[in-house]
């Protein structure tokens, strides 16, 4: 091993060290490392480079984009919420998505299920308070394990098909013969899950922290006649599991019950009387079926899904202070509407037009983009704020954003066009069609993770080009290995220390003709071989470097490398004991 090849481990080693002792954000602490080696000359700029322009890294933004589109358009929140209804337990919600998840990962492409829960699951943790921090490693590795039971469930298994097909010696892989061994390691991998992993995950993230705002607002609902939740209790339409607010009546024609019932029934055109914090408000206001029984929001000028919810405090010398909302003319005045009104933080349980204004009330306001731009420097308010991820839901292209992922899916699982390609068509459609604005598109890609995932691709070619990962591959095949058992525990631990260092991919493909080798050298059949090689090289739990899933989720689930490593690491160990279990009983040497 040359110079370049000891700096090239020493860079990973400290790598390695900085991730699990800092806090320090993972994308940094992997473009520091990949900057110094190419800095000092150890790699060249095309090795360097070769991350940022790799057709994973680039799939992955294109997949951002067409999970916006989804979110924008209510689809995802359906998809949550038929999929996991109104669950409080954190291993019942979990089961919830890794069985769905894996079923999905068999047949079509791993990552953009990863890409399109992410956002579902977010909102969902925030109504149910379960962390994201409890869901997002469950998602990822049930989309890792599931890809691994059909031959098109990971780009792996294709990549090692192309090259039995390529080898006159070896001969092509059925569709479904990976599940032989991927559907026992899938239930293995969903029990440990279910059963041990729940317990070793962290606690972090927005689900379990208290609410540092005290304000609370009162808002009526009306439920349309064609809502999904017509028909369904309190508890079955998910108002009970409101993220910091209550139902607390219902007006049904002259009619109103309090102290609402769980099991209370919902009839079409019941006006619904909630109450809490801002973000329960939000969170009404995007669900589908309900709508403010306020007419005024229908005729403000744009249509509901471009505008935005702002909070604004009242001054001393606002125009409408000391008459009533209605009275004043607020929306004609303002081409806005008044949602809710808080006052000292308390709520006011008069008809929002009926409220007569004060200073200091908070008002929380639908209004178009131009509000805020109009109105931030004016005197009729102290204060104007934006709400954070609060856009309204375009539920008419909701549909449309859903078949446009399903064209996505038909388009890449069928070979018609590669992943990239069908994930640049899906988000390109969806601008074109306007399922999202282009601007709101290129927000929504997390640059951060693409950082991360084009600079750990960068240090595995790193290790590739100056021959570190050839002569660890090479220096474990020792020759003088003469039992093909131990040959084959040998490829598995090698195959998964290469993922977990460079790519799935290319450690599939440098240890291939070393397996080989040593099968003919043995006199024994190369299938045990190809099919633990599979295995091994998409098992990627242990860390977050080893497969884009897991580094997807490891900003929006608040990890630290060591949860990787906690959670992780047993289930390599388990799926490696599973595999070479079996792989020789299924296919002998």
């Amino acid at each position: 091993m040359g110079f370049e090849g000891i700096a090239v481990l020493a860079v990973i080693g400290i790598i390695l060290v900085l991730l699990i002792t800092t806090q320090l954000s993972v994308d940094l602490i992997l473009l520091a490392g990949l900057t110094t080696l190419l800095v000092f000359g150890i790699i060249d700029t095309e090795v360097a480079l070769a991350g940022f322009s790799n057709e994973g890294m680039l799939t992955v933004a294109a997949l951002y984009v067409v999970a916006a589109g989804l979110k924008e358009t209510g689809a995802i929140q359906r998809i949550t919420q038929r999929l996991l209804g109104n669950t409080e337990n954190v291993r019942t919600a979990q089961a919830k998505i890794m069985a769905p998840v894996m079923v999905l990962s068999a047949f079509m492409n791993n990552t953009p299920i990863v890409a399109s829960f992410i956002p579902a699951l977010e909102q969902w943790s925030r109504k149910t308070n379960i962390p994201l921090s409890k869901l997002l490693i469950p998602l990822s590795y049930a989309a890792i394990l599931g890809g691994s039971c059909t031959l098109i469930g990971t780009s792996t298994n294709l990549i090692l098909n192309g090259l039995l097909i390529q080898e006159p010696s070896t001969q092509s892989l059925g569709l479904f013969e990976p599940a032989l061994i991927g559907i026992p390691a899938a239930i293995v991998g969903f029990l440990y899950l279910y059963f041990i992993g729940h317990r070793l995950l962290p606690i972090r993230g927005e689900a379990y922290s208290s609410f540092s705002d005290p304000r609370e607002y009162t808002m009526e609902m009306l439920l349309q006649a064609g809502s999904p939740m017509v028909g369904k209790s309190v508890q079955e339409a998910g108002l009970r599991q409101l993220n910091g607010g209550f139902l607390i009546e219902i007006h049904r024609d002259q009619d109103i019950i309090s102290a609402v019932s769980p099991e209370q029934i919902l009839r079409a055109n019941d006006r619904l009387i909630f109450t809490g914090v801002v973000d329960s408000m939000i969170e009404l206001q995007q669900m589908e079926g309900l709508q403010p029984a306020t007419e005024q929001v229908f005729k403000l000028d744009e249509a509901r899904h471009s505008r935005s919810l702002l909070e604004a405090v009242v001054s001393a010398t606002h125009p409408l202070r000391g008459k009533s909302i209605k009275e004043g003319g607020f929306r004609n005045r303002y081409n806005a509407v008044v949602l809710a009104v808080s006052r000292s933080g308390s709520r006011l349980n008069d008809k929002v037009g009926d409220i007569v204004l004060r200073t200091g009330d908070t008002l929380l306001i639908e209004a178009s983009n131009a509000f805020l731009r109009r109105y931030r420097n004016a005197s009729d308010y102290y204060l104007i704020s934006p709400i954070q991820g609060a856009q309204l839901p375009n539920t008419s292209r909701s549909s449309l954003s859903l078949a446009i992922l399903i064209g996505m899916v038909v388009l890449a699982g069928t070979g018609l066009l590669s992943m990239l390609q069908a994930a640049f068509l899906a988000a390109g459609i969806m601008i074109v069609l306007r399922v999202i604005g282009y601007s709101t598109g290129i927000d929504a890609i997390d640059w951060r993770i693409l950082l991360a995932i084009a600079a750990s691709l960068g240090l595995g070619g790193a290790l590739q080009a100056t021959g570190v990962a050839e002569l660890i591959a090479e220096r474990g095949f020792s020759s003088t290995v003469t039992q093909p058992y131990l040959a084959l525990v040998i490829t598995y631990f090698i195959t998964w220390g290469l993922t977990e260092l460079i790519t799935n991919n290319a450690a599939a493909v440098l240890i291939f003709p070393l397996a080989l080798a040593i099968s003919q050298q043995l006199g024994v059949d190369f299938a045990p071989f190809a099919f633990t090689i599979m295995m091994a090289a998409s098992a990627s739990f242990s860390t977050p470097m080893g497969y884009q899933t897991n580094l997807m989720i490891y900003g929006p689930g608040n990890y630290h490398y060591t949860d990787f490593l906690k959670v992780g690491l047993p289930l390599n160990l388990i799926v490696a004991a599973l595999t070479l279990f079996l792989v020789p009983k299924i296919w002998p040497f």
